[in-house]
């Protein structure tokens, strides 16, 4: 029997599917991140839909210990989307259990960010919104895969 003719395994097929909808929403969260890592930098911060991204970049919340929370956030995203790839790639049952809970920690974050920006700072960021559905979506991604590994 050749591999065309094997019947294919739908539990692998639809765990492929979910890591591969990780890879694709971490890449939007990176980039994302990335963007908004640059305007940090650069101080030119305007938002097209809404107002309200000055004000959040440029606050004292946009940094922690000298670091952009941008910046954190494509490191997050990094990380999350070298696991989906190795575990696509090789298999490697630790970038599941990554996959699995490292965005809980990305999904508080993000509730955390939300938080300040509409009652601290009392301003929206559309990039940062976009930010938080990513990872939010991530997050949906892991509650699901915990489900399939039980």
């Amino acid at each position: 029997m050749t591999n065309l003719e094997k019947p294919s395994n739908p539990i692998s097929s639809k765990l492929n599917k979910l890591v591969y909808s990780f890879i694709v929403v971490a890449l939007v969260g990176l980039l994302d991140a990335v963007f908004l890592t640059v305007k940090h930098y650069t101080g030119d911060i305007s938002c097209s839909l809404i107002t309200g991204c000055q004000e959040v970049l440029s606050s004292s919340y946009s940094v922690i210990f000298g670091i952009p929370t941008a910046l954190l956030g494509a490191g997050y995203y990094i990380v999350i989307l070298l696991a989906a790839l190795i575990y696509a790639e090789q298999k490697k049952g630790l970038m599941l259990k990554v996959l699995s809970y490292l965005p809980t920690l990305g999904f508080l974050f993000s509730l955390w960010l939300i938080y300040l920006m509409m009652f601290v700072i009392e301003a929206l960021c559309q990039y940062c919104l976009l930010s938080a559905m990513t990872s939010t979506l991530l997050f949906i991604f892991s509650l699901i895969l915990i489900k399939k590994n039980k």
